[in-house]
């Protein structure tokens, strides 16, 4: 007799599938803007408040200071109190917190609003991929949480937008920019209730009718699309799978199991050197690139200018990693985009002319994000359901160590040997995270456990 988690995953695509990955892409491109506005408010805030190449590290630095501490507490609070819940509160948490670094009078008001911005995106990330992917049909699973992950060049595209057509405007433009960020904070409730909880989180703690309610509601969706009627489909099976008794549940997993226990460990470690080079060369990049581009001659609106080129490229980076998830499989594709992204960001720190530059950084973008997708779609499938949320959001936590480092890193390498040593290090971080994914299990077209 199948159990709600094994109907779920044997039902189509439904409307209820995509209500939510288009709930959940939102937030995720909302997180996008936010961090993507940063870059652009760095480079105007350099000029308007004459900071200094340390001064700006910090501000870029310190919200994935943030944000690491935000993924590893917010993955352990998904597995406790629930999935929505977080992503909810988490949402409200770094709208609101933008929304005030636009009134923001000093260096040090802003690198503290900007703490607690990274709060809310780091404890975000995790815990929507997590619900996302909990709720996917198997056999496109991979593809459906690299769709929720192209939202994100959908956000750093808004701040580019933003930061090209706003940010110039005048010696408030910054804040105008940084104002949009309240939008989050409104879209919270949205969250909170118009979407489900993860069904496996509502088994694991034992609230089996709430479960049951809302695997039919799935069903149901899928009765309605189908151009006839499916028993298995349009009616849950009798005898305990849709009377919310408690034989409905899967097999519970061990609640003591840790993400290093000797079945697990080596995933996590892969995993977390994966997240760490991904997070110092993509962040090193890109919250830097506006004001790379400055620093190479380019005046503040020609740079935004590219720098929003450059980030279009970021879609077909998704579209691509999308379709190959379920063809190559998760690892083949990491590898593989890893490996393109390295290639990519030693080209670009070699490129001088527009053309090479606006070249190389759009190969960069298009690799290095079809790999983000990729590795949120790898991610949640490594756990069973007891650690999932902890397991994500622990590796992301590591992640953002690095991205905290990436952004102090730049000026350094600059001085020492110009944009050639600053990619030069990011292409053998990409070697590096490349290496370790080959090494993590494909998980394609698996039962989460």
């Amino acid at each position: 007799m199948p159990t709600r988690t094994q109907r779920l995953d044997d039902l189509p695509f439904t409307r209820k599938h995509g209500r939510l990955l288009a709930g959940s892409g939102a937030g995720w491109a909302l997180d996008a803007m936010d961090v993507g506005l940063i870059s652009f408010v760095m480079a105007a805030l350099a000029v308007q408040w004459d900071l200094s190449s340390t001064q700006l590290s910090w501000i870029g630095s310190i919200g994935f200071a943030g944000m690491a501490i935000g993924a590893s507490v917010g993955g352990l609070l998904a597995d406790r109190i629930g999935r929505r819940q977080v992503f909810a509160t988490t949402l409200l948490v770094y709208g609101l917190a933008t929304g005030a670094a636009a009134l923001s009078t000093s260096v040090a008001m802003l690198i503290a609003l900007r703490f607690v911005v990274g709060l809310g995106l780091g404890a975000e990330l995790p815990v929507a991929s997590t619900l996302v992917s909990e709720f996917a049909p198997r056999k496109i699973r991979g593809r459906v949480v690299v769709a929720l992950e192209a939202f994100w060049a959908v956000g750093w595209l808004l701040a580019a937008l933003i930061g090209y057509f706003i940010v110039p405007l005048d010696d408030d433009g910054w804040r105008w920019a940084l104002a949009v960020g309240l939008v989050p904070a409104a879209y919270a409730l949205v969250v909170r209730f118009g979407m489900p909880e993860s069904v496996r989180f509502l088994e694991s703690k034992g609230r089996y009718d709430e479960a049951e309610a809302i695997v039919r509601e799935y069903e149901a969706s899928a009765a309605r699309g189908a151009s006839g009627p499916d028993p298995q489909v349009a009616e849950p099976p009798e005898g305990g799978v849709g009377d919310g008794a408690e034989p409905a549940a899967p097999p519970k997993t061990d609640r003591r199991v840790s993400i290093w226990a000797p079945a697990l460990r080596a995933r996590t470690a892969a995993l977390w050197i994966v997240w760490f080079g991904i997070n110092l060369s993509y962040y090193g990049a890109f919250i830097w690139l506006p004001s790379l581009l400055v620093a190479q001659g380019f005046d503040l609106v020609t740079s935004f200018g590219y720098t929003l080129i450059i980030t279009l490229a970021q879609l077909p980076g998704y579209a691509v990693a999308a379709w190959l998830i379920e063809v190559w499989g998760r690892r083949a594709t990491l590898a593989t985009f890893l490996a393109g992204s390295a290639v990519a960001a030693a080209l670009f720190g070699l490129a001088e002319t527009p053309g090479t530059v606006i070249a190389a950084g759009m190969a960069l973008s298009f690799f290095n994000l079809g790999a983000w997708g990729a590795l949120y779609a790898i991610g949640p499938e490594l756990y069973p359901t007891s650690v999932r949320g902890s397991g994500t959001g622990s590796a992301a936590a590591f992640g953002r160590l690095a991205s905290i480092v990436a952004p102090l890193l730049v000026p350094l390498l600059l001085d020492s040997g110009g944009n050639a040593l600053v990619f030069g290090v990011f292409a053998a971080s990409f070697v590096v995270a490349a290496c370790a994914a080959i090494t993590l299990p494909e998980r394609a077209g698996t039962v989460l456990e």
